[in-house]
């Protein structure tokens, strides 16, 4: 504004600013202060246990197992239902027009669904969107939680070395409608590869190797960059040393076809076979699942709540569903919705296992870590605490994974107390 004003100009424009009156310190919320965000002062009292690698490997490569998909049309189009003209706006913020879903219902190929049950595996992460395009779609941006970063084709991502159907293919050859073994959805075809039965056999017989250690870059043997480690990653194994594991992993050759790659990774970033499932182990996965910050639907390579925990466990032999309220239906479940808060501390404290319980209110999802100073302690992947200031509602944005109690940001001046993960406590449920 100033950057073609005289000295003598703005001497006279700052003698007219007037100051504030006080400065406004900015809120924040205390108990991440007062609680400690280090996952060591939860797992002193972890009873050693373990969870069945035979089983996750079915659940994980169950994909490729199947001659195709059940999931009908009508499923897989859901999105094309539940986005509507006048309801949603693009990434420039202004409502989206009938040509933009009419194309990309057209592109969807959908008369082609089912036609090529073909296997495949994922070269390198990937976005799952619920419609063949990467542009977004928004809700009203003016509302709290609603806009960027909330993508609602979004549905999740995959990291490298997925296995994957192929149902068929946008009418273009752009996009590829896959199904994982968690998720389903639209894919880059560029970043997956075709791989016939006899191969995917030979792959699941081989001892397998879980990834330990996040955002490690992983090379081929002739030294190119292939992807980066993750969490929630497994490969199969073909050699190993004393330092070192020799894993399979698969580019493009020409024609599409699938070119076999040995990539060797060091072991203080893998571990042969599942973890056992102990303090010390879950200090290590946890930290690293914790480097990523929140991503709505895993967005921007980020975690969001239900992934987060997804990946957390996936180390230690232990599958779970993509979503949280598919999560919050497994092991033993106590509903406590219809209880009083004090009630539902009450069952808490009485039923739940540090690091075994899922904590779920409708649309989130976290973990029991244990009781510090008679508190409630939980750990949990969030976009930010919800407030209420003269009827209109806004978002008081934490963007990380902490450990809270179940009032998290109970101090913030409009903090609506009947929107807190206790108030609104659908279930626990214990693994």
């Amino acid at each position: 504004m100033t950057s073609c004003a005289t000295t003598k100009e703005l001497v006279s424009l700052q003698k007219e600013i007037k100051k504030p009156k006080s400065i406004q310190v900015p809120q924040t919320i205390e108990e991440l202060k007062t609680i400690s965000q280090d996952v060591k002062d939860y797992t002193q009292n972890i009873k050693k246990s373990s969870f069945s690698q035979a089983e996750y490997e079915k659940k994980y490569f169950r994909i490729w197992n199947i001659d195709k998909s059940s999931l009908s049309l009508h499923d897989v189009m859901w999105a094309d239902r539940a986005y509507r003209v006048g309801k949603t706006y693009g990434e420039n913020l202004q409502l989206l027009k009938p040509s933009f879903f009419d194309a990309l219902l057209d592109n969807s190929n959908y008369d082609k669904y089912l036609t090529l049950n073909i296997k495949a595996l994922s070269i390198k992460p990937l976005n799952i969107r619920a419609m063949p395009t990467i542009k977004p779609v928004l809700r009203d941006p003016s509302k709290a939680g609603e806009g960027f970063p909330f993508d609602y084709l979004q549905n999740s991502t995959i990291t490298a070395n997925k296995p994957l159907l192929i149902s068929h293919y946008s009418k273009d050859k752009e996009w590829a409608f896959v199904e994982s073994s968690f998720a389903y959805g639209w894919v880059k075809a560029s970043g997956i590869v075709e791989i016939e039965k006899k191969y995917t056999t030979l792959w699941q017989e081989a001892e397998q190797v879980f990834i330990t250690k996040e955002g490690v870059p992983i090379f081929s043997k002739d030294n190119k960059f292939l992807f980066k480690s993750r969490i929630g990653m497994m490969f199969a194994l073909i050699d190993e040393n004393n330092d070192s594991y020799t894993i399979l992993t698969v580019n493009k050759y020409k024609n599409n076809q699938p070119l076999f790659l040995k990539a060797k990774i060091e072991k203080n970033i893998a571990h042969k076979e599942r973890l056992e499932f102990n303090s010390q182990n879950i200090n290590k996965i946890l930290k690293e699942v914790s480097k990523t910050n929140y991503g709505w639907g895993g967005i921007y390579g980020q975690r969001d709540c239900s992934s987060t925990l997804r990946d957390f466990y996936a180390p230690f032999g232990l599958w779970l569903p993509r979503n949280s309220s598919q999560q919050a239906k497994l092991g033993n479940v106590i509903l406590v919705d219809d209880l009083k808060n004090t009630e539902k501390r009450e069952i808490i404290k009485e039923n739940a296992k540090p690091f075994r319980t899922l904590i779920y209110k409708k649309g989130h999802i976290g973990l029991y870590v244990g009781i510090k100073n008679n508190q409630i302690i939980m750990y949990q992947n969030v976009w930010g605490v919800k407030t209420l200031k003269d009827g209109v509602e806004g978002r008081f944005v934490i963007g990380k994974p902490i450990f809270s109690t179940l009032e998290v940001g109970s101090n913030l001046k409009d903090y609506d107390k009947n929107s807190s993960m206790l108030y609104k406590l659908k279930s626990i449920s214990t693994l």
